[in-house]
């Protein structure tokens, strides 16, 4: 039987679920397999910190180098993040043709383009299931199960600590900072969530699957991001009466052409499937040309689930060492080439828009008068009644350019008549 030598970079809460998921489900492996994995090294910065690794804490190091360097080390798994010592861990491990399973999502959206062109030159691999939503395969799925599509759509949900965060919103009516301290409590959210709630996170996966579906290595500044640090409660409630449910999602399509990437709050119909994926589950909706609309669902975070798509990865490089298949499935496979991404002002959605407005005669005229100016069709107003002379007012459009939503607000900022800063959401109409 294959013995495979495995050299683990980092031991958090992820490395330690390898080294116990490796050696607990090594039998069935081994019967599945007929491989071997075997944990001969971990390096790690602190070696006094208690990992609950027993006796496997003999084989810490703090030399990270030297274990990329080892001749014996088969396979090398980076767990540290960031990327600047993981980077040149990761080039070195390449350079020596030594395969490499990342969960490194920030890594890869950043230096993706220079890596996998690193492995092909060095005839080895690079696998990083574990960088998008943990337990649910969509890089494999999109690498080797959907290799004989086009790729249309891809809707991602890509972040639980947002999904988590609207989920209360929605179901509870609890506000946005009550529910990410609760969250930041639990666990599900960081000491400091910029990187969650502000849709980097998210951005840096939908670059990584964008990539994957179209074959181009797409930069990461070409990515709209907006977060969910400034969405209100009223305009979840507002959204829910009006049949739709208001997620962070990762946007990628094929526009004529060219490619749309984004990543912002939207509108998703509630009685679609992405609409009832709640708290910190992920789920990705793509649709091929030849399958149609399919949806990956489950935890997309945690040890466990991060754990299950790093060892899937080790086993494939495992069998790639032991059938000598290197590049068997590319890492990153370049098949065509597009004119550009989109920008955000060349996209065309449904929107909705919330004003608060004086309560005046002709006031709804002058509003609908703009938006008719701009080339923009209004299909539903509602307007709530206030205690005061200030109407919240939600209006539904029908498809139309950003550059004509940003037009028109515009001028409707300027009018007298009109209070506080206009809200604007897109609709995605799944």
């Amino acid at each position: 039987m294959k013995i495979i030598n495995i050299g683990l970079i980092g031991c958090g809460n992820v490395g330690a679920g390898v080294v116990k998921w490796v050696q607990k489900n090594s039998n069935l492996i081994e019967a599945r397999c007929n491989i071997k994995l075997r944990i001969a090294k971990i390096a790690v910065k602190n070696l006094n910190k208690d990992r609950g690794l027993g006796r496997d804490s003999a084989l810490l190091t703090t030399d990270a180098e030297s274990l990329v360097n080892d001749s014996d080390i088969d396979v090398i798994i980076e767990l540290i993040g960031g990327t600047d010592d993981a980077g040149s861990l990761v080039v070195s491990a390449l350079k020596q043709g030594k395969p490499v399973v990342t969960a490194n999502k920030s890594l890869l959206a950043f230096h993706g383009d220079e890596l996998f062109k690193l492995a092909k030159d060095n005839d080895t691999d690079i696998y990083f299931e574990a960088s998008v939503a943990g337990g649910i395969s969509i890089i494999k799925y999109l690498k080797e199960g959907l290799a004989g599509n086009h790729i249309n759509l891809i809707y991602g949900i890509l972040n639980g600590t947002c999904n988590y965060i609207l989920t209360r919103m929605a179901q509870n009516g609890e506000d946005f900072n009550d529910v990410l301290k609760d969250a930041q409590r639990l666990g599900f959210a960081e000491a400091d969530p910029g990187l969650d709630i502000d849709g980097h996170d998210a951005a840096h996966k939908t670059c990584i699957l964008a990539s994957l579906a179209y074959g181009e290595w797409f930069d990461i500044d070409s990515i709209h991001v907006e977060g969910i640090r400034n969405l209100e409660l009223q305009d979840i409630h507002n959204s829910a009466e009006a049949g739709y449910t208001v997620k962070l999602l990762g946007i990628i399509k094929l526009d004529s052409g060219r490619i749309q990437m984004r990543v912002h709050p939207a509108l998703v119909p509630s009685t679609s499937l992405i609409a009832r994926v709640d708290n910190e589950f992920n789920a990705v909706w793509v649709h091929g040309d030849v399958v149609g609309d399919t949806m990956l669902y489950g935890r997309g975070a945690g040890q466990n689930p991060t754990t299950s798509a790093v060892i899937a990865d080790i086993i494939d490089v495992a069998l790639n060492i032991k059938c000598n298949s290197a590049n068997r499935v590319a890492a990153f496979q370049p098949h065509q080439s597009y004119d550009n991404v989109l920008t955000m002002a060349e996209i065309s959605s449904r929107y909705y828009l919330r004003l608060s407005l004086e309560d005046k005669p002709n006031v709804l005229a002058k509003i609908a008068c703009i938006l008719g100016d701009t080339n923009i069709s209004i299909a539903s107003v509602v307007q709530k009644e206030s205690d005061s002379n200030r109407l919240p007012v939600i209006l539904i459009t029908h498809t139309a350019k950003e550059s004509d939503i940003n037009t028109a607000i515009k001028k409707i900022k300027e009018l007298p008549v009109v209070h506080d800063k206009p809200v604007i959401l897109r609709i995605e109409d799944i």
